[in-house]
């Protein structure tokens, strides 16, 4: 609970914020952050790095695509409150499948599995047209009118993402504690002496993808509502590697590192274009990603803690 207050600053971004600040960089950057927010669960709670959660997240965008308006007349349309859970249902059992297939799996190949994985699903999205509608995809993906409220102007848009981001780390942070986080924990670190006990891991593991699944399906429902569509490109290579560069600049010791790792990021994507040409924005954010595994192994959230742990050690000055 006390990590969502990190949150809170950013409540007050609609008092002295423009539209563009509001939706393409603090409503981005927190979209980006629930998913990325589902790899640093993983990472620092169970112990794996996956990079699926693109995956996860597309299928509760695809989910909404399918089953709500769009402009490709591909689909069957439903009521938004029907069409919301469904979304959610599906990224959390595609993450319960994936974690089902990679459960056997630590280090390098558990990053392999979930890659080739997160591959095979965009070149599926990409070549079937009676689903994912292939290459083109959906566009025309806006978000609903709820109660009243317009959800496609700025300001509630950018409130649902920080609330959406709020709610989500609530949830990791009350999950980690409860019998079953503690559980994914004690597989992380002694999977053998769980076992000893008689608590089966594959079950412990399932639950574990299952959950950063829906977390990751909330971001990617973000994600098409801040896009307006959503196509192969939306889970393709790049949007893998960029999910993961987040968690790594933020940090992947720390759930709030996501969202630190997501705001520098959208910053850097944003306002890079004025001192670099486009094309070397790769070449960019990998000098920042090294600068950062080199300089701090845990990511801009650890440079920060350690930075105020010093300051805080300093002695202060005596007068004379």
């Amino acid at each position: 609970m006390r990590t969502a207050f990190y949150l809170l600053p950013l409540a007050m971004a609609p008092l002295f914020a423009n539209d563009f600040w509001l939706v393409q960089i603090l409503g981005r950057a927190l979209s980006l952050g629930v998913i990325a927010l589902s790899l640093t669960f993983l990472a620092a709670y169970l112990g794996v790095v996956s990079f699926a959660q693109t995956t996860m997240a597309g299928v509760a965008g695809y989910t909404v695509a399918y089953f709500g308006p769009n402009t490709v007349d591909v689909g069957y349309e439903l009521p938004f409150y029907v069409i919301l859970p469904l979304a959610m249902i599906m990224a959390t059992l595609s993450g319960a499948l994936i974690g089902l297939i990679a459960r056997r799996s630590q280090g390098i190949y558990a990053i392999m599995i979930t890659l080739a994985i997160a591959v095979a699903f965009f070149y599926f999205t990409r070549q079937n047209y009676s689903v994912f509608n292939g290459w083109t995809g959906f566009s025309g993906l806006r978000a609903p009118d709820i109660a009243g409220i317009n959800l496609r102007a700025p300001v509630p848009f950018y409130l649902l993402c920080l609330g959406v981001a709020a709610l989500s780390l609530v949830l990791v942070n009350g999950f980690i504690k409860s019998p079953l986080g503690l559980t994914i924990q004690a597989v992380r670190d002694e999977p053998k002496r769980v076992l000893a006990i008689g608590i089966p891991t594959t079950p412990v593991i399932v639950a574990a993808y299952a959950f950063a699944g829906f977390i990751a399906g909330s971001g990617g429902i973000l994600n098409i509502w801040l896009q307006e569509r959503i196509s192969s490109f939306s889970v393709g290579l790049g949007p893998i590697v960029d999910i993961l560069v987040i968690a790594v600049i933020g940090g992947l010791k720390h759930p709030i590192g996501a969202f630190i790792g997501a705001i520098a990021f959208v910053l850097l994507d944003t306002f890079a274009v004025d001192f670099i040409d486009r094309e070397r924005f790769n070449t960019l954010i990998g000098l920042v990603l090294l600068a950062i595994i080199m300089g701090a192994p845990d990511g801009l959230h650890g440079l920060a803690k350690s930075w105020l742990s010093r300051s805080a050690k300093r002695p202060a000055k005596i007068k004379t």
